[in-house]
């Protein structure tokens, strides 16, 4: 750890904060320097601006945000050296800590200085390039001689083609929101918005109806915003869009996806309306017996072709009857809403009703019915067709009675004790089990009447059956287990260990002998493609081992995920040599990558000498399925097939980022090697890494061989990084990628592999290598936002972005290869 981060450290109460410590393993070479702008909602809302250096984040809180007029001087006041890994914290800071409120990313990207950057800095005069998700440009700091407890800087943007006045554009009023999550910030100062106000008084105007629409979506806060907010139910269904023209009525999806022919019924019922024409929004939901929306219901009512259970839960009008309301005030559309479902009497249809109550009362009662939580919306906000902060949502966390067990010593300035530790009785054995810590939701007041009331408890020896080990047993008091705490929580890991707790109080209604994991109880219809995951993990050998501690995943859950996507993938493997990657104790242990059967016991499993080595083939989802017995994580493919080992039917350019660019970047040299690729005439077909980067493959007729083919590859790579030689390169290595996008050619030659589509990567949070559609890149956050826990809801949509990839053809003409230079 770096002396410079010793202010840092001492600051903080890493059992009760959720920060990084800055015990992490710094970053090895072959990256370029990276910054990041965190927005941060502390006692005032203000800017963190932060820059690598010497293995720390040298850091500035700048309170009005940077801005990219030249004539504007934001004040930065220059603050503690922060961790690298901070550049990716976003979170609530508890009360009563250093920092307290909410922090997201606003921005992110790397830096490159203009001469020496550790002489610049120390002489306090510092000029550099921003290659960000939203900032560009030359930027300056300097320090001035302005009298303050802390020094006082100035952050100028230069004047160049990226500054803009500020009366033109501001920035940080233009783009709010996180640049690696959904989340935003609503400012607790929060004000009604200048152009929201105005727009109250402005008739709808008059307009076609638009043939397509985009929904608003809401974003994710970690609290309720001040300010006037209506709230509503967030429904557990799928969202949909429907369109009306003169009686005829289409029913879409968020993705445009055309699902009239799902859903007659509820066609049926909105023609009955009479509308002349309208755009209406809201989320088809099927009900379970206590009336709450069930996720699995829905797709069961899909998967049967029965849409009599769903009911269409209208929620906004943003185009009706020749007027176009989305330049109109939320409470004004939500009237006409109203009005139009006046008289129905369908059953199908029902308006979405929202409540005025206290937001914590209705939160915590839409938990206690196992909701998912709840929207929130500005009363005066316009419809946007976009993400916003306009309309939020909070999600409910699960809430229940723990043991104290124990507690730890406080750190930094904090009195009392760091965190409490807490404990479950198991449902079969009865025996006391370690349920994991609680440091915050506590006050000043409450730290000191609760360390009294532990006092007394103390016990020599823990009272848990299994008491955590080693650094996390370290400073801690034991308890006699008589003290209960009501906790809130976001999840509990396989283990039993909750995440994101916060602490509500004492309880003493109860014995604490009696105190279990509540778990309610779901009778949903099973579908089946659950049914034939739960046929096969009987099978599985130590099912409930975690693979990986970020998420409590366990190997039940990967054989889930590979049974209910089996009819995607197969056909991605099919008949093709496969690698495959294992992990017999998690991502914790040794990776294994295996690329002949060997001794694998798999039912189905296909070994074939035939292509001048020992490849593994997969063809069912027996032997797809006996792959993850045997601990497979990843399966990575060659580009050819059984029936010609010889010549590959495709060529992968794998976009490979130093990990500190910003995303846009990538997002650039994808959109750049597809439009190459478009000049020459061939069809490419996109899909998520999993990891940092993206994949674009071009799938070919099976005519030439793989030198030809990779040397059509690599000279498609050479000409792109001619191009934009300080964004691209042509060259592996780590140094050849500071600060650029490798193009990774190399995996077309004979016997290389790629991640196959719809495989699980061998990283932290399981994520998952998808295939995307083109339109798709600009909504597009990571590489790797999808993961075995979350790709379910895009698939239920049955809409496959590589539909016309077995239908495509084309070839490497000596033509291509001319016009390349790769003829040889």
């Amino acid at each position: 750890m770096a002396r410079s981060l010793k202010e840092y450290q001492q600051k903080r109460n890493f059992d009760a904060t959720p920060e990084p410590s800055g015990k992490a393993a710094q970053r090895g070479k072959g990256h370029a320097l990276q910054y990041c702008i965190q927005k941060h909602d502390a006692s005032h809302l203000h800017y963190d601006f932060r820059l690598e250096l010497d293995g720390t984040l040298k850091s500035w809180a700048i309170p009005k945000g940077p801005s990219l007029d030249p004539k504007v001087r934001r004040l930065a006041v220059h603050v503690e050296d922060h961790p690298l890994d901070y550049a990716g914290f976003e979170g609530h800071i508890p009360q009563g800590h250093y920092g307290a409120g909410d922090v997201i990313v606003w921005d992110r990207g790397i830096w490159i200085p203009e001469g020496n950057p550790q002489e610049s800095y120390a002489k306090g005069k510092l000029r550099f390039r921003l290659q960000g998700e939203k900032l560009s440009g030359t930027w300056n700091l300097f320090r001035t001689h302005l009298a303050g407890k802390k020094e006082q800087w100035l952050l100028i943007k230069s004047a160049d083609t990226d500054a803009r006045p500020e009366a033109d554009y501001d920035i940080v009023q233009a783009a709010p929101d996180s640049v690696l999550s959904e989340r935003t910030l609503v400012p607790k100062a929060a004000v009604k918005s200048t152009k929201a106000t105005k727009a109250t008084t402005r008739k709808p105007a008059k307009a076609r109806l638009p043939s397509s629409m985009t929904p608003q979506l809401a974003t994710l806060v970690e609290s309720p915003p001040s300010g006037d907010w209506r709230y509503e139910i967030k429904f557990d269904g799928y969202r949909v869009m429907a369109r009306i023209d003169a009686g005829q009525v289409k029913l879409f999806t968020r993705n445009g996806k055309d699902w009239t022919a799902k859903m007659p019924s509820q066609a049926k019922a909105l023609a009955a309306l009479g509308l002349e024409s309208a755009w209406l929004d809201g989320e088809m939901v099927v009900a379970n017996a206590d009336g709450v929306a069930d996720f699995q219901a829905l797709q069961n009512a899909f998967d049967d072709g029965t849409d009599e259970a769903i009911v269409y839960y209208l929620f906004d009008v943003p185009y009706l009857n020749g007027r176009d309301l989305r330049q109109c005030p939320l409470q004004e559309r939500r009237a006409a809403l109203a009005a139009v479902l006046e008289h129905n009497d369908a059953p199908q249809l029902r308006y979405s009703e929202d409540f005025d109550q206290p937001v914590d009362s209705l939160l915590a009662s839409a938990c206690r019915m196992d909701m998912e939580g709840l929207i929130g919306k500005r009363m005066d906000s316009l419809y946007s067709g976009k993400r916003s902060s306009d309309w939020v949502k909070l999600k409910c966390k699960l809430r229940q009675e723990f043991v104290i067990v124990g507690y730890t010593e406080p750190k930094g300035s904090r009195s009392g004790f760091g965190a409490l530790l807490l404990g479950l009785h198991d449902t079969d054995s009865g025996e006391l089990r370690y349920a994991g810590k609680v440091g915050t939701g506590f006050n000043t007041a409450t730290l000191a009447s609760i360390l009294e009331r532990l006092k007394p408890l103390h016990t020599a020896k823990p009272q848990v059956a299994n008491p955590p080990p080693g650094a996390q047993a370290r400073d801690v008091h034991w308890l006699k287990p008589q003290l209960l705490a009501e906790v809130a929580y976001a999840q509990m890991t396989r283990d039993g260990v909750v995440r994101h707790s916060v602490f509500h109080g004492l309880r003493n209604d109860k014995p604490a002998k009696a105190i279990r994991q509540e778990t309610p109880v779901k009778a949903a219809k099973a579908s089946k493609a659950s049914k034939a995951a739960s046929r096969d993990t009987l099978r599985l050998t130590h099912p409930d081992r975690v693979i990986d501690a970020s998420n409590g995943a366990t190997k039940r859950d990967l054989a889930e995920y590979y049974a209910q996507i089996a009819p995607w993938i197969e056909p991605h493997l099919k008949d093709r040599p496969v690698a495959l990657v294992r992990a017999p104790e998690g991502l914790a242990g040794e990776l294994f990558f295996q690329k002949n059967a060997g001794h694998l016991d798999i039912p189905g499993l296909v070994s074939d000498e035939a292509a001048g080595q020992s490849v593994i083939i997969i063809n069912s989802a027996d032997a797809l399925l006996g792959a993850v017995q045997m601990n497979t994580l990843e399966l990575h493919t060659w580009n050819a097939t059984r029936d010609t080992y010889d010549k590959p039917d495709r060529f992968i350019l794998d976009l490979d980022p130093d990990p500190a660019l910003p995303w846009k970047s990538m997002l650039e040299a994808t959109r750049l090697t597809l439009t190459l690729l478009d000049e020459l005439g061939l069809t490419a077909f996109l899909k998520t890494s999993g990891g940092k980067g993206m994949h674009i493959v071009v799938p070919l007729t099976r005519r030439l061989g793989w030198d030809a083919v990779k040397d059509f590859a690599h000279a498609i790579v050479k000409h792109l990084a001619a191009l934009l030689p300080d964004r691209l390169t042509a060259v592996s290595g780590p140094k050849n990628r500071v600060g650029r996008i490798f193009i990774d050619y190399l995996r077309n030659t004979k016997g290389a592999t790629t991640a196959c589509a719809y495989s699980v990567r061998a990283r932290e949070g399981l994520p998952v290598s998808v295939p995307i559609r083109r339109e798709e890149l600009a909504q597009l956050k990571s590489a790797n936002q999808w993961n075995l826990f979350n790709l379910g809801e895009r698939l239920a949509e049955n809409d496959d972005p590589w539909a016309d990839y077995a239908s495509t053809r084309q070839s490497i003409t000596a033509t291509l290869r001319k016009r390349l230079g790769s003829e040889g």
